[in-house]
């Protein structure tokens, strides 16, 4: 079993940066795909990013393409989310997931554990 704890939201202006941060517990974390996923006030949890094993595989939503980027490091038990140029529609709680025997998955039922969600803001 892995324990997930997210860092880093806040509320910045759109065009700002923020690095969201995913420490997990236990000792097997390089075998756990890794995933981050939002859900905005009134919608339904989508798939933001994930992250092979060893990080060699990263798979985006087309909205976050090219502004985010998902890493690992597995020495340290820890997943990133590097988000930039955000914008107002990127406003939502931050999830990070861990998908236990899957080398990597963009299918939200596939995670079998997850944070308890950090808020990231972006005002107009």
């Amino acid at each position: 079993q892995v324990q997930l704890v997210e860092s880093g939201g806040g509320l910045v202006q759109a065009g700002d940066s923020l690095r969201l941060s995913c420490a997990a517990s236990g000792r097997t974390f390089s075998t756990y795909a890794m995933g981050w996923f939002r859900q905005a006030p009134g919608k339904e949890r989508e798939f933001v990013a994930a992250i092979s094993w060893i990080g060699r595989s990263t798979y985006y939503a087309d909205s976050v393409k090219g502004r985010f980027t998902i890493s690992r490091d597995n020495a340290k038990n820890t997943v990133y989310l590097q988000m930039n140029s955000l914008k107002p529609e990127d406003t939502a709680v931050y999830y990070c997931a861990a998908a236990e025997g899957k080398i990597v998955t963009t299918r939200l039922y596939e995670y079998d554990y997850w944070g308890q969600g950090t808020q990231v803001t972006v005002s107009s």
